[in-house]
């Protein structure tokens, strides 16, 4: 599957050396990349990947993966996988496209080894923490390996800014952790709606609209607070305005600026954004009790979240599910890895269900509720334990599609895209 998707994709045409030049052909090139991908996402190790019938050393696997796979390459692979599965989904099968990804984290163990192993208080184990960020068709369209004690809301807003894909994100799924003060005011600036699921809704408090009117809203005598503070969102307006500018233009991250400001909590412009974040919420809580849809819709996106998580457990099988290594850059790799191999899954899936169901028999048996259920995230058909056998010729039956590749002037004039040249195909 990884294979079909890079040779569909050409999406290892991101890849460039280090140092700016190499020897190896394109073709020797893109075998061992596929190798070394292979071997990070699905955690078995170089070492037991290089002992399969395909011709390539540990040593040559480990070179190709110091000189050439970066972490920068490795998310351009994974963002041309993803950008090649918007591309080539039918809207017919599959609907119009949404706006609205669900984003959790995951919590993996690594091998106690060294002093530098993490341990997270809330799962009770040692490891990192991965943050997912899944549209609602099971795409991850971006992920990232965080610290145990980082800001989860600063790793929501990170993802849901900074994906690299086509994709338009207007709105964010979140769990629990998604329902904080600060998150919905800084995302309130950057003009996206967070979605959180409310546990303990009967202890959230509704802040008044205005000041001088205590009987306005009898019924919710028990569930408000006090008003909100307007005259100090004036006062902060531009400076919100200039952080908000920081983090949509990468001048400054998430992460920084919410770090910046627990250590002065009575910053006036942290001050501004909890307002705006306690205006937002009190927003969010009554539409998310008036509208049994929106909750609905938030529990059907986390849902989702969580059927990605159960199929990373089954790709990432080597070594009992632990990373191996407590370096930050070996972690990365293996988060960057296993989103390209889940990328690729869902790819190859969405193109087999297309023409499968794609046939005229199919129109009239599926009915909108079947619809609504189709997910290209399965792997009952997929055998992710044996050797590795690589054979670059030996391809899908799968139709043929067309992904955007390299522009040319008449390209831009038309408005064209570059096909994928046609292979012998076989299963």
């Amino acid at each position: 599957m990884l294979k079909e998707a890079v040779l569909r994709t050409g999406c290892l045409d991101a890849v460039t050396s280090v140092s700016g030049g190499g020897s190896l052909s394109a073709e020797v090139l893109a075998e061992r990349l596929l190798l070394v991908i292979y071997a990070y996402g699905t955690n078995t190790g170089i070492k037991a990947v290089a002992s399969g019938g395909h011709g390539h050393t540990e040593d040559e696997l480990r070179y190709v993966r110091r000189r050439y796979l970066s972490a920068e390459s490795a998310r351009a692979i994974a963002v041309q996988i993803a950008n090649a599965t918007f591309a080539a989904r039918s809207t017919e099968l599959w609907g119009q496209g949404s706006t609205a990804v669900a984003s959790d984290s995951t919590h993996v163990r690594a091998y106690d080894q060294n002093l530098f192993t993490e341990w997270h208080s809330r799962y009770g184990g040692r490891g990192v923490l991965i943050y997912w960020h899944v549209e609602k068709k099971s795409l991850a369209i971006h992920s990232q390996l965080i610290n145990c004690t980082a800001s989860e809301v600063a790793a929501t807003i990170e993802g849901a800014m900074r994906h690299g894909t086509t994709m338009d994100v207007e709105a964010n799924y979140t769990d629990s952790h998604g329902q904080s003060e600060i998150g919905f005011g800084i995302t309130r600036l950057l003009n996206f709606d967070l979605l959180p699921r409310i546990k303990r809704i009967n202890k959230v408090k509704l802040y008044r609209p205005v000041a001088g009117e205590p009987d306005a809203y009898p019924q919710l005598t028990p569930a408000l607070t006090r008003p909100i503070r307007w005259e100090l969102i004036t006062q902060q307006y531009d400076q919100m305005i200039k952080y908000a500018t920081a983090i949509r233009t990468r001048t400054a991250s998430t992460e920084a600026i919410l770090r910046r400001f627990t250590r002065n909590a009575s910053h006036p412009t942290y001050a501004a954004m909890l307002e705006v974040g306690r205006a937002q919420k009190t927003i969010f809580v009554a539409r998310y009790l008036r509208l049994r849809g929106l909750q609905r819709e938030i529990e059907e996106g986390l849902n989702v979240m969580e059927s990605s998580n159960g199929a990373n457990s089954v790709i990432a099988y080597g070594k009992g599910g632990e990373i191996a290594s407590n370096r930050r850059d070996e972690q990365e790799m293996f988060v960057l890895c296993l989103r390209i191999l889940q990328s690729a899954l869902v790819y190859v899936n969405t193109l087999m269900l297309q023409d499968i169901l794609g046939e005229p028999e199919w129109a009239d048996l599926l009915t909108p509720a079947d619809r609504r259920g189709l997910t290209p995230l399965f792997w009952s058909h997929v055998r992710p334990y044996g050797e590795v056998n690589l054979d670059m010729g030996a391809r899908l039956n799968l139709t043929a599609v067309t992904v955007p590749g390299p522009r040319t002037s008449e390209d831009e004039r038309l408005g064209q895209s570059t096909p994928i040249a046609t292979q012998p195909e076989r299963r």
